[in-house]
């Protein structure tokens, strides 16, 4: 870092006059990323805080629409940042994984030009054995003419993104972000309490000898996933000419953080399991935001079949499998399963 340290207020100005956002995008990622710090100190306290566990227990149990228990934490996040961006005139419309549909800004706010998706706690399973977890956002524009979007006003590719990051609350909170130009890294000072830029223009390395991958769904993986493990883990002795290790958080903000840190893959294929749903993760509030962020850096994300960021979503929670980081490894993936038809 410079002997300046340059916040992330600072950084959004002077990309507004270089002319890569404007002034109402800038708005919007300041307020998610306050919003953030906000989560950062529920998530920091714990159990003092009281918002370990799940929303409610036994029948009464709270599940929200992808069929999971809430936590605590969850529906606290959520609120934090439904409320954090309704009244600041610039979104039109805003959707969360949380939620069954997505929810125009009330109409006692101004509205503005784009929609906010986002996952409010990513990880959340890890919330109660202190793992880190995080919040993933994804910034569109609304479509012109459109006051009051719909859901059907979400559906656009990964493409179309303006804007897309994810904070991480581990040992540090850090907020990585992207509005189409590099990837970049900030980490908030606490004492300060603001964001400060320590990793510009973010860089994954192309080759790797990590992979991350939940083993315990092999029995269930289709056989060019099976094939392609495999021979990750022959090593050196197998075709591939080399030893890899394995890394998995299960928490996708971890194993992606780590990713862009120093280099891998990560991978979460279709299976038997999730067949019949496309994929276990959400393509609007997962894949698409995480996959812009890794081709930002020089990485490359995919189905195994397609670009990810080149799928066209059918609907807000609509799933897909994915393979995202290393340029080569992520290719070498998307390999297996073209070979196999």
């Amino acid at each position: 870092m410079s002997n300046t340290s340059i916040s992330l207020t600072r950084f959004l100005i002077e990309e507004q006059r270089a002319d890569r956002i404007n002034p109402d995008l800038r708005l919007l990622v300041e307020v998610v990323a306050r919003a953030c710090k906000t989560i950062s100190i529920a998530v920091g306290k714990g159990a003092l805080g009281g918002v370990l566990g799940d929303v409610g227990s036994g029948s009464d149990a709270s599940i929200n629409v992808q069929g999971e228990a809430q936590k605590k934490l969850d529906v606290l996040s959520n609120e934090i940042l439904m409320e954090a961006n309704a009244w600041g005139g610039h979104l039109a419309g805003l959707a969360s994984e949380e939620m069954d549909t997505s929810h125009p800004i009330p109409d006692k706010y101004p509205r503005g030009n784009y929609l906010l998706l986002f996952d409010p706690l990513d990880g959340s399973s890890n919330i109660d054995v202190n793992v880190s977890v995080g919040t993933i956002f994804s910034v569109l524009r609304c479509p012109d003419g459109v006051t009051n979007p719909v859901d059907a006003d979400f559906l656009q590719p990964g493409t179309a993104q303006v804007a897309a990051g994810y904070c991480i609350y581990g040992p540090s909170t850090t907020l990585v972000l992207t509005v189409g130009h590099g990837t970049h890294c900030f980490t908030l000072d606490r004492e300060v309490g603001s964001f400060v830029l320590t990793a510009r223009g973010m860089r994954i390395p192309e080759e790797t000898r990590e992979f991350a991958v939940n083993m315990s769904n092999q029995r269930h993986w289709e056989p060019p996933m099976q094939a392609y493990v495999g021979d990750l883990l022959l090593g050196s002795e197998g075709p591939r000419g080399k030893d890899f290790n394995m890394r998995w958080v299960a928490s996708m903000v971890a194993d992606v953080h780590r990713i862009l840190t120093r280099g891998g893959i990560f991978s979460y294929p279709l299976d038997r399991k999730s067949a019949d749903k496309g994929g276990r993760l959400r393509l609007m509030y997962e894949a698409n935001p995480m996959s812009l962020l890794v081709e930002q850096a020089g990485g490359a994300a995919s189905t195994g079949h397609q670009r990810l960021l080149e799928v066209q979503p059918t609907g807000l929670h609509m799933r897909v499998p994915v393979f995202l980081g290393s340029k080569t490894e992520v290719e070498a993936a998307v390999g297996y399963h073209a070979k196999a038809g």
